[in-house]
């Protein structure tokens, strides 16, 4: 019996799909690339060789990790029993996440970022806003991501459970959105936060995307609450979304305590806002991530 598969309790049948799973998520991520293509105005390769476009470079970096994200839920979701059910799943689910992720950042474009035109702005090399674009598609993803490993297989109720997940979650993301929009305006005497990622705020960005993205593993989180059956599927959808909201008050309040203490004696608003310090902004987009993921780990 060949040791490697006796080691890992692997029988040949299984390394069979784990090999076919893995060719079907290069594939799926190729796809992403090909896509990406048919929204830019040049070729990929042009703008990323030729014109040194690094915020097209970024955005498309955040795109294909957000579909990897989706992907690595849809194999956790599988047992690897039968390979038709198996590769049916897998393709079902990463084209259906891919159709997501694109539908996802599309409405974020228009709904929370809609003063200003996201293509354009990255066709410009708009540093800043390449950010929230990876930041925002990431976040989206997580949350796919745990919604697939939530339900259990194939079927109508599945895929219902992972669209209203998804809606419900994006609209978490836009609510936060408008929140960080209102106190930035607080702060910098009623400017607007867009308006900075315009003119190429990369501190902002970096800050802001720290926040949709730990806003993102805190809605996750909260489906560590419930079981998936679609016999409770209505309540307990409404229930992760009240959760959702309390883990996300919860990481909000962690964060700001941990940031006053990280960055003891710095002016967070003097230095992100006005003198546009990267290396504070990264800080507080480290912080953020960190205590959702601490939170997460402890409720998983």
């Amino acid at each position: 019996m060949n040791p490697f598969i006796t080691i890992t309790n692997f029988t040949s049948h299984q390394v069979l799909l784990l090999f076919a799973d893995f060719v079907l998520a290069l594939m799926l991520l190729f796809a992403t690339r090909i896509f990406l293509k048919s929204r830019v105005k040049s070729k990929p390769e042009d703008m990323l060789a030729s014109q040194d476009n690094f915020a097209y470079g970024i955005s498309f970096a955040g795109s294909l990790v957000a579909m990897a994200i989706i992907l690595s839920g849809a194999i956790s979701s599988g047992m690897r029993s039968d390979f038709i059910e198996d590769f049916s799943r897998m393709l079902s689910y990463g084209i259906y996440g891919l159709i997501l992720i694109r539908v996802g950042t599309y409405l974020f474009d228009r709904i929370a970022l809609n003063q200003l035109d996201k293509w354009q702005e990255l066709y410009n090399k708009n540093i800043s806003v390449s950010i929230v674009d990876a930041a925002s598609a990431i976040a989206i993803a997580i949350v796919i991501r745990e919604l697939l490993i939530w339900v259990h297989g194939l079927s109508v109720y599945t895929v219902i459970a992972v669209t209203v997940g998804f809606v419900i979650a994006f609209c978490v993301l836009i609510i936060v959105t408008r929140m960080k929009e209102k106190e930035y305006a607080k702060n910098n005497q009623a400017d607007s936060m867009q308006k900075a990622f315009k003119l190429g705020q990369e501190a902002l960005a970096l800050r802001f995307s720290g926040q949709l993205i730990s806003t993102s593993l805190a809605v996750s989180a909260a489906g560590q609450f419930f079981i998936f059956d679609p016999a409770t599927l209505v309540s307990a959808l409404l229930g992760w979304s009240a959760i959702a909201l309390i883990m996300i008050l919860l990481v909000s309040t962690i964060s700001r305590i941990a940031k006053h203490f990280i960055l003891w004696k710095v002016n967070l608003v003097t230095e992100v806002d006005h003198q546009h310090n990267i290396g504070v902004a990264s800080i507080e987009m480290a912080t953020s991530i960190s205590i959702a993921l601490i939170l997460t780990s402890l409720i998983g």
